[in-house]
């Protein structure tokens, strides 16, 4: 009341002072009214953008300090967006909230409203709970949101917001927040079945289940009994979720790990496959590892869905200490988290990595997230996120200072510059490090029989690196290039071997070799390219698999000379020779040859040089078995591609033509059969 009297008698003594030069118009009404409109400019006078940033002002009752991380206290809350909009909530609650991150200055907070609220928006969670985070000990403050919109690029279910604030408390300014969601059970969060309290005699408590991997091991924790996980439930709550819900979690949890645990554990269907959900597990993964969160494994959130036999994992929570900024591990930049960061999470991948799927499953999808620019979009948000924050940061680090150590922080700078210089250095570094570390825990599988599909294709040497390509007629080695045709090749079957054709010069690889040949008789005559001719020996070849490493021999049907490079020499334009065929074939890198896809279609200019129609070929349709397959007298030219159509053009299905297609299923009629060859475009119809 003494701001409200203050006000008050000033407006008095300022009608005083009308009436004393003759201004008598006013009377006490409006003196009320000429009160309350100088103290609502007073109180907005308090609520100001700081910076380009919305506003956060919390008041609570009484100037009473926050000094709990379990007890609440009443507040009011002021929320004051970019356009200097307003939105007040009367009482809200307030406390504490972390476990190491709470024994900083800069302090992070938890706060309840009364009832739900789309603080965010309506893109974002209705809810009461929500979190503000300091990022006191990341001097970039950008780690646990770039983490956030890494998961979305990743695809996981849910990723908390990242919405930043300068925020006021009891009057004072405490530096630039992050409002986050609390993670929880409903929809734009964990967006799962939440059980009912109190339960139905006939409830399904097969699901939901929140839980966490929790080192800390806070609330209602049990351990696994078979690697000593500390397990948090988070929902339900512990002062609502009954024996029989506690029992099932936990024994799910136990055959989970049984399976895990077991001789059958790779088994996709005895083995722990069968429990997780793939898509969220990888994505999971990669994006703990990416991070480099050395914390990722001792606070790992996952769930359990109603109905549903399978764990699925995220979301994403707590990265201020990622991507190398912990000393305790000081150089992250070359480790995986699985080897070297902290928790019992690692435990469970560590078993995983012994199976040949997932770590299949992680190569893939790596390298998908990086085909699709993972490494240019999380630079992109930092830059994005950088130019957003500029002004906040600096004032924040008015306040806590920027060369001030508050956990632990590797290095000090001066600069802000600096610090976010070395996130993206790490970035870039650390993902190059774990495309060849996956790769290298990838199972090895050996070389397949070659089968060629519709792509050119490089043929590298496995001691250069280097590509096999055209200079005129002659063959020579030259580096990898993407933009040189002359090291493109088509490779087609024929006569029962294959044929392979250079895209500049449309020539066939050919081996001149003259006199007495044989495997180890009259080598080291150079390769050169001809006019394609399917029926010379000479221009055809056996592709030989080698090893577990994609490599084969190249070996002349007429001469059984091995394609080699001459003398291992690493020069551009050294000649690839007719030579010996003997028992180091697959030991000599001058002898192997990588041949790769550049997934790059074949165009229909090509498709003459492609597939060469076979001689005296016929589609038949087998009555008895209802199959249908084509027939001819060179069976290695069927290497085109068949489609079934009903009359009434509904395609059915496709087959190779090399193969048999069962029409069993499909009911009595006319179909139609289309296929592209030598060129054409041919089709038949036939009755079953």
């Amino acid at each position: 009341m003494q701001r409200y009297n203050y006000i008050l008698i000033m407006t008095i003594l300022i009608y005083d002072d009308f009436t004393s030069i003759g201004k008598k118009m006013m009377n006490y009404r409006s003196i009320l009214t000429f009160s309350l409109l100088l103290f609502a400019i007073s109180i907005h006078g308090q609520w100001t953008l700081k910076t380009n940033l919305p506003a956060l002002y919390i008041n609570t009752f009484d100037g009473r300090n926050i000094t709990s991380k379990t007890n609440y206290v009443y507040a009011r809350l002021v929320y004051m967006d970019e356009d200097s909009h307003i939105t007040k909530w009367d009482t809200i609650q307030i406390r504490g909230r972390g476990n190491s991150t709470w024994n900083m200055a800069k302090k992070p907070y938890r706060i309840k409203f009364l009832t739900k609220q789309k603080f965010l928006g309506n893109d974002k969670a209705n809810a009461r709970n929500w979190t503000l985070i300091a990022n006191a000990a990341d001097k970039t403050m950008l780690r646990n949101a770039i983490t956030s919109a890494m998961g979305e690029f990743a695809n996981l279910p849910f990723n908390p917001a990242y919405k930043f604030v300068d925020l006021t408390l009891n009057g004072t300014y405490m530096g630039t927040y992050q409002i986050s969601d609390q993670i929880d059970i409903r929809k734009k969060r964990v967006n799962i079945v939440e059980q009912d309290f109190p339960l139905a005699d006939n409830a399904d408590i097969s699901g939901g289940y929140l839980l966490e991997v929790d080192g800390f091991q806070d609330g209602n924790c049990f351990t696994s009994n078979i690697y000593n996980v500390p397990i948090r439930i988070h929902s339900p709550d512990e002062d609502e979720i009954n024996y029989d819900q506690n029992q099932f979690i936990r024994k799910y949890i136990s055959i989970f790990e049984n399976n895990l645990k077991s001789s059958d554990f790779q088994h996709p269907t005895k083995g722990y496959r069968r429990l997780v959900d793939s898509t969220t597990l990888v994505n999971w993964f990669l994006c703990t590892e990416i991070s480099a969160n050395i914390d990722g494994y001792y606070s790992t959130y996952f769930y359990k869905n109603q109905a549903d036999s399978l764990l699925y994992w995220g979301p994403l929570w707590d990265y201020d200490v990622a991507f190398n900024n912990d000393r305790r591990i000081p150089n992250t930049y070359y480790s995986l988290m699985t080897d070297v960061g902290y928790g019992m999470t690692k435990t469970w991948i560590n078993r995983m990595w012994e199976d040949p799927w997932f770590a299949k499953l992680v190569n893939r999808r790596y390298r998908e997230l990086l085909d699709k620019g993972l490494v240019d979009y999380l630079y992109q948000k930092i830059d994005s996120l950088t130019a957003l924050l500029d002004k906040s940061i600096k004032l924040n680090y008015e306040k806590w200072g920027i060369r001030t150590r508050v956990y632990n922080e590797i290095v000090l700078y001066s600069s802000y510059d600096q610090y976010v210089y070395d996130l993206k250095d790490f970035i870039s570094k650390h993902c190059e490090y774990l495309e060849q570390t996956f790769n290298s825990k990838k199972p090895k599988e050996p070389t397949p029989l070659f089968s060629p599909q519709d792509y050119f294709y490089r043929i590298t040497n496995a001691n250069t690196k280097k590509a096999m390509e055209t200079n005129g007629n002659n063959v020579v080695q030259y580096a990898n290039l993407e933009e040189r045709l002359t090291e493109d090749w088509i490779i087609r079957r024929a006569n029962g071997h294959f044929q392979i054709i250079n895209r500049d010069n449309e020539k066939a690889l050919n081996d001149p070799t003259t006199g007495n040949v044989g495997p180890t008789t009259n080598v080291g005559t150079a390769l050169n390219t001809v006019k394609p001719d399917s029926l010379d020996t000479r221009q055809l070849w056996d592709l030989l698999p080698q090893g577990y490493d994609g490599y084969y021999n190249l070996l002349n049907v007429y001469t059984q000379h091995i394609a080699n490079l001459n003398g291992g020499n690493s020069a551009d334009g050294t000649s690839i020779l007719s030579y010996t065929n003997d028992a180091r074939n697959g030991e000599s890198l001058n002898r192997l040859w990588l041949i790769t896809p550049t997934q790059e279609p074949l165009p229909e200019e090509y498709t003459d040089i492609h597939h060469i129609e076979p001689d005296n070929y016929v589609l038949a349709f087998d009555p008895l078995s209802h199959e249908l397959h084509f027939a001819s007298d060179t069976p290695d030219a069927l290497s085109f591609r068949a489609d079934i159509f009903t009359i009434s053009g509904n395609r059915i299905g496709s087959f190779m033509a090399n193969e048999h297609f069962s029409m069993l299923q499909h009911p009595k009629g006319t179909y139609i059969v289309t296929w592209k060859t030598g060129g054409k475009t041919r089709s038949v119809k036939f009755q079953k």
